[in-house]
């Protein structure tokens, strides 16, 4: 079986898309969370909040035909796997376009503007403008296949629409891909675009924080005075690749992925099961031959739902017990949805290349529902590990875990 490591990493975020301006508001505590003024219009909906990613718009270097057939949530992810492909000095490299690369990339959904075209010709019975191209930016592939159209690959496509883990899907099925011998590149990862039909999807199940008034003190996972969470956005691309095809065109390592796992719950579609998010851990360090102990630090799904935070924190906590360090993300971009999984891994590895590990923020008095955990709170921590897990779990009950180590050289 071959070897994987991460040669490129490109990510879009409510926080920076790079990561200087990632790990700036990582340390100041600055989230990306936002009153929505344009949700205002919807009178049932609760929540005013979200996390968009600012200033993001088609990069003017792209040709018009090129992304015709691309709503936002493509638009973003081909711009994020730009920019990984960029890192990884592949751009140009004729390697990803003799099928040796493929694409194993997902999100929740397509462009909601699409599907509001469809639904219009089902309420109205007209199918004014609907195109050539509404199904495409609509389709839950849509990310993975205008990624490999606009690069030009030629390998495998792998779709990953599982809501919540669909970043992280994307990126096991990708070292799977790698690691047993079909694929010698893969462009990994997920996306999801900021709309306030997927707030109402939590807002139903009275899921979602409504501190309107204070969107910087929101969302608060694991913290006491949680009160849900908030909708972000964002896309996240890995280069993933066979370790003796990086090392021989001198590649830059950033880690070698050795675990990853998924499983389901197999009991309910939206209450999370701590048994099954124990075994998903479980089984990525038995698929990486390592012991807890070897683990430096967990980022965890963190989502700030009263459920879903206790579930996780008992899960880990009966794993790891209660001294190995843990934060979630989510607290600063918002629940990203197919991209939360990616955008995590991504900061997991950098912060573990660089011996820094940022804060939960607004973890001020941790649940005492919630297991006693090691979390870092305020300032974030310095910790010098050689290994990360990253873990998702999503609706449907489908939970994933990936782990990271940093890479050998030579």
């Amino acid at each position: 079986m071959k070897r994987v490591v991460i040669t490129g990493m490109g990510g879009l975020s409510p926080i920076g898309s790079d990561w200087h301006t990632i790990e700036q508001n990582l340390r100041m505590g600055a989230t990306g969370i936002r009153f929505m003024d344009d949700w205002k219009k919807y009178t049932e909906l609760n929540t005013r909040l979200g996390a968009p990613v600012a200033g993001f718009d088609r990069p003017a270097h792209y040709p018009r035909k090129m992304v015709r057939s691309m709503g936002r949530v493509a638009l973003m992810s081909t711009r994020a796997s730009e920019l990984a492909l960029q890192a990884a000095g592949l751009l140009d490299d004729p390697c990803i376009k003799d099928g040796r690369m493929g694409v194993s990339y997902g999100s929740s959904t397509g462009s909601p503007d699409a599907v509001l075209d469809f639904g219009n010709m089902l309420l109205n019975h007209a199918s004014a403008g609907i195109n050539a191209n509404s199904y495409l930016k609509m389709m839950s592939h849509t990310a993975a296949v205008n990624i490999g159209v606009f690069f030009g690959l030629r390998g495998r496509i792998i779709p990953t629409s599982s809501a919540c883990t669909s970043g992280s899907q994307g990126i096991g099925y990708a070292y799977e891909a790698i690691k047993y011998g079909h694929q010698a590149l893969m462009i990994a990862g997920g996306a999801e675009e900021l709309c306030a039909t997927e707030a109402a999807v939590f807002d139903t199940l009275y899921a979602t924080s409504t501190r309107n008034a204070e969107p910087q003190l929101t969302p608060r996972p694991f913290d006491r005075d949680r009160d849900g969470l908030v909708i972000g956005e964002g896309a996240c691309s890995l280069i993933l690749e066979e370790r003796e095809h990086a090392l021989a065109r001198g590649a830059n390592i950033r880690a070698e992925i050795v675990g990853f796992a998924t499983n389901s719950d197999g009991s309910h579609v939206t209450q999370p099961e701590a048994e099954t998010m124990y075994r998903a851990m479980e089984l990525a360090l038995e698929n990486a031959g390592l012991p807890p102990t070897r683990v430096g630090y967990i980022s965890a799904h963190g989502t700030a739902t009263d459920r879903g935070d206790v579930a996780e924190s008992h899960a880990t906590y009966r794993l790891f017990g209660g001294n190995t360090p843990v934060s979630a993300l989510k607290s600063y971009t918002g629940h990203t949805l197919g991209a939360c999984g990616a955008l995590e891994a991504m900061v997991a590895v950098e912060m573990m290349n660089r011996g820094w590990f940022h804060a939960t923020a607004n973890l001020d008095n941790p649940d005492p529902a919630c297991a006693p955990l090691d979390y870092l709170t305020r300032e974030g921590r310095n910790i010098d590990t050689d290994c990360v897990m990253s873990n998702n779990f999503a609706f449907g009950g489908i939970n994933t875990s990936l782990l990271f180590v940093r890479p050998e050289q030579g």
